[in-house]
């Protein structure tokens, strides 16, 4: 796709005489459809079988573990509205069926996308709560007021799209071809580049900084308890766990960052000046390549599912039929099997201030015993 901020319906004359912006769709059409290909493959097999894993749990339901359920489902949603944009880019950047399709693919596109962001901003401050602040906002994990924060979270991005509804989406080429929600035909909007500062401000970098600083302070005191703790630094859990972190928030700034960079700094120089076709036709060449990166987070979180819970792990064995010999603790995204194997869990091994430091060995040996028995129950 050449966006993900909303677009909005205006005549551009410098847009209307500039020829080259799709110059490459020979290449786009066929290594985009191959790259769309994969995600959604991956992406829908993958997200699914978290599904299927999350399912039987649904009973004993945590926070950690209702945020990846709406993850997961926002990922689902998302792969499934890839055929349409694989069928727009084999046909060379042509859509051929029709406003309102647009309009629904685009809606679900936006949508799935930034819920999928604010999902993952739920999982760290959830996390981050769990270890640092368990007792003080402990009322914030409560899984009844959770499911009013994901009832919000959908709700606030549903909000933030809907204009799309009165928006026309497509827009005829001068070679006949039909472009669905592609930048340059909108880029004539005013005050078009302050719109879309403000989207990327509260849609990246407000997000992005909270993931950040949740998961540094968790990493700190994870390995401030492992260096009090010699029996949890003797386990290697707490490395395994900041592994898992930081894989997460990795994946996170890799994927995201370079469209919303690309997006922010083309936007402030047209505040200053007006780009000329070269650089409006580099810059939508950008927007594909680095939206192709963002898209590819939703086919990169079952790999982290893989080696963060061990429930998605052993159905995969068993689908398979593989015998693998390698465990990792899982974290960060609660196993859905329960919140018994969350390592960095508040309710199961307390790492508040009370605990560290002055917990004798003798309770310290008797917790990580009972967190060893709820490991092998499942």
């Amino acid at each position: 796709m050449g966006s993900t901020t909303v677009p909005m319906t205006s005549t551009n004359n410098n847009v209307s005489t500039c020829d080259s912006l799709y110059n490459h769709r020979d290449y786009a059409r066929v290594l985009m459809p191959l790259f769309y290909c994969t995600v959604f493959i991956v992406g829908l097999l993958g997200n699914c079988l978290a599904l299927h894993v999350i399912r039987p749990n649904l009973k004993k339901m945590n926070s950690t573990t209702l945020y990846s359920l709406n993850l997961v489902i926002s990922d689902i949603l998302f792969t499934l509205s890839l055929p349409v944009r694989i069928l727009y880019y084999a046909l060379g950047f042509h859509w051929p069926l029709g406003e309102p399709l647009c309009k629904i693919s685009g809606l679900i596109f936006y949508i799935n996308t930034y819920a999928g962001v604010n999902f993952m901003t739920c999982l760290s401050v959830d996390r981050f709560i769990a270890v640092v602040l368990p007792l003080r906002f402990s009322r914030f994990r409560r899984v009844s007021n959770v499911r009013y924060i994901c009832v919000g979270v959908w709700l606030l991005v549903l909000a933030q799209t809907l204009p799309l509804i009165g928006m026309p989406m497509t827009h005829r080429e001068d070679d006949d071809s039909i472009t669905c929600m592609e930048y340059p035909n909108f880029e004539s909007v005013d005050h078009i580049a302050t719109i879309l500062i403000g989207a990327v401000v509260l849609g990246y970098v407000i997000p992005v900084v909270t993931i950040l600083v949740c998961y540094s302070v968790l990493c700190s005191k994870l390995h401030l308890t492992a260096k009090t703790n010699h029996l949890m630094e003797k386990s290697g859990r707490s490395r395994k766990a900041i592994g898992v972190i930081c894989c997460v928030s990795l994946v996170f700034v890799v994927c995201y960052s370079p469209y919303h960079i690309d997006l922010l700094q083309y936007m402030i120089r047209k505040l200053v000046s007006d780009p000329d076709c070269t650089e409006l036709t580099a810059f939508q060449v950008s927007l594909h390549i680095t939206v192709c990166l963002m898209n590819l987070n939703s086919c990169l979180d079952p790999f982290i599912y893989f080696f963060a819970c061990k429930g998605y792990k052993r159905k995969l064995r068993r689908l398979l039929k593989l015998q693998v010999s390698i465990s990792f603790s899982s974290a960060v995204r609660t196993s859905p099997e329960g919140s018994s194997k969350d390592i960095i869990d508040g309710n199961k091994i307390q790492l508040n201030s009370t605990t560290i430091g002055t917990t004798s060995e003798r309770l310290t040996d008797r917790r990580l015993h009972r967190y060893e028995q709820a490991q092998e129950s499942h």
